[in-house]
């Protein structure tokens, strides 16, 4: 038997809608099997018993409901094909069916256009989204279709987290107990000490990663941002007149906003031959005040799910609309640091430094921006002219990408980068800072050292490990030979440093 398309394939090939990226795809052949492809998108074969009874869009549409992923801006797009008359007549024919009620819902949710329905639908509530497939929202329930709105947005703005086999591997963790853990295994003044540290490093990597070095008083400011976290209602903090302060206190002067942008942007890159490369166009202008708000709202119907799912879907649906010029980075961490401290992972005063590991691993960071940039990329079309001014020309096409996006693969990332960090990174600057302060007591023990000279001593053996560089030597003129020494041998005791040969 040859393999035909089902579903979301077949309606992708029915429609000519090929530059759409499916995460699953599905056929109807003799014998059921399962393919994952490199690029982690799946191909599906069914048995003939699950072929849709008819090559029709509304058979189509209820098979991709059933066995294919969720993909809003697809089924948006599919939807542009179809009228609310085609939708009536289908549920007409199964008032009672939850498939067919499922469908009509997303219709009005995704086009904004309205059913008439000739008779009321019946039967019991029922969930759009099935909770072993998908994590869900606050219920709102839609008496028209007789269904559970349980998506974790609205139409302005809802992404979609699939509960997958890697998802669910890193959340097994109770992550608030391994925070309480960590601050337990450790005395009062050096966790306090750490903390300080911590929204120190967070900061200067958060600056880093865009590749900027701030001055200490935007340094200061930034970190004063941190210690904020979690302590206004989400619907204050996410509003625009906020989000501007926010970005006006750690931008440059010369780059502060007046409000969100209404100018297109993209994000590219320079190549030796002076061609930009275009990496990710931004939403355009018109979409940002809706997509902003529909953020807002997101943070409001999510209530209730996986802390760390929140903070994904809140984290980076704002740095994917990027409402402002600069600073959409460092405000887009701020949120996951925000939406921690919210939903009560990380206790008031503490701080994940989520940038600091981010910093260390770039490859992966990217990889998580492009997995949703690179689809986009195939989708949009723009113009570009000579001023670099870019302007996207099937706008009305891209609209559900921005407003819809699958953020799976950006949950995984951060709650495997939170977990790293709380299991690896932080007990390793918490036993630095054990073995800092150790080194310090032996060294003065052997002088009785001011503390500016006892703690540059100590940095110039922890850069150099545990050997004291020569080229030093004239900083510390009053010390003997014997006396370094003996320094170095205390320091590398303690660290337990073995000496390169």
């Amino acid at each position: 038997m040859r393999l035909q398309s089902a579903g979301s394939l077949w309606l992708q090939e029915h429609f000519g809608l090929t530059r759409f990226v499916l995460s699953h795809r599905s056929y109807i052949g003799q014998n059921a099997r399962l393919e994952l492809t490199p690029a982690g998108e799946v191909n599906q074969v069914y048995g003939p018993k699950y072929a849709p009874a008819a090559d029709t869009v509304m058979a189509h549409l209820e098979f991709s409901l059933k066995y294919d992923d969720l993909n809003l801006p697809f089924l948006k797009a599919v939807f542009d094909h179809v009228s609310a008359e085609e939708i009536s007549a289908f549920v007409a024919g199964s008032p009672t069916g939850k498939y067919a009620r499922k469908i009509g819902f997303l219709y009005e949710f995704l086009t904004g256009r309205q059913v008439a329905l000739t008779e009321a639908v019946g039967g019991n509530y029922v969930d759009l989204l099935e909770e072993e497939k998908y994590f869900t929202g606050r219920v709102i329930k839609v008496r028209k279709w007789r269904i559970n709105d349980n998506l974790l947005g609205t139409a302005a703005f809802c992404p979609v987290v699939r509960k997958t086999s890697s998802l669910a591997e890193v959340l097994q963790h109770d992550l608030r107990q391994q925070v309480a853990q960590l601050k337990e295994s450790y005395d009062l003044e050096t966790f306090s000490r750490a903390i300080h540290y911590l929204y120190s490093k967070e900061t200067r990597s958060s600056y880093e990663i865009e590749k900027e070095k701030p001055t200490p008083e935007r340094m200061e400011r930034f970190m004063a941002l941190l210690a904020m976290a979690g302590r206004e209602a989400s619907e204050q903090l996410l509003g625009e007149e906020n989000l501007t302060k926010l970005q006006n206190a750690i931008v440059d002067p010369r780059f502060v906003a007046s409000g969100y942008r209404d100018f297109q942007n993209y994000i590219g890159q320079t190549l030796p031959n002076y061609v930009e490369l275009v990496h990710y166009i931004c939403p355009p202008p018109m979409f940002v005040p809706s997509l902003m708000e529909g953020l807002k709202e997101t943070a409001i119907k999510s209530e209730g799910a996986t802390a760390l799912v929140r903070a994904a879907i809140i984290s980076f649906g704002f740095v994917f609309i990027h409402p402002f010029e600069d600073g959409n980075g460092r405000l887009h961490r701020f949120l996951i640091h925000d939406m921690l401290v919210r939903d009560g992972v990380v206790p008031e005063g503490l701080i994940i430094p989520v940038s600091a590991h981010m910093l260390s691993h770039m490859r992966d960071y990217d990889k998580a921006l492009e997995n949703y940039s690179r689809p986009l990329m195939l989708l949009a079309q723009y113009t570009k002219a000579a001023n670099g001014a870019l302007e996207v020309t099937n706008r009305e096409e891209v609209e559900g990408y921005f407003r819809y996006p699958d953020l799976t693969g950006q949950s995984v990332f951060l709650a495997q980068t939170i977990q790293a960090t709380i299991t690896h990174d932080m007990p390793q600057e918490l036993a630095f800072l054990q073995r800092y302060d150790e080194a310090k007591r032996e060294l003065q023990q052997i002088v009785d050292m001011p503390d500016r000279e006892l703690n540059l001593m100590i940095l110039f053996l922890h850069q150099n490990k545990g050997t004291f560089p020569k080229r030093r030597r004239k900083d510390f003129a009053k010390l003997t030979d014997s006396e370094i020494e003996k320094m170095e041998q205390a320091f590398r005791d303690v660290f337990a440093l073995a000496l390169d040969s």
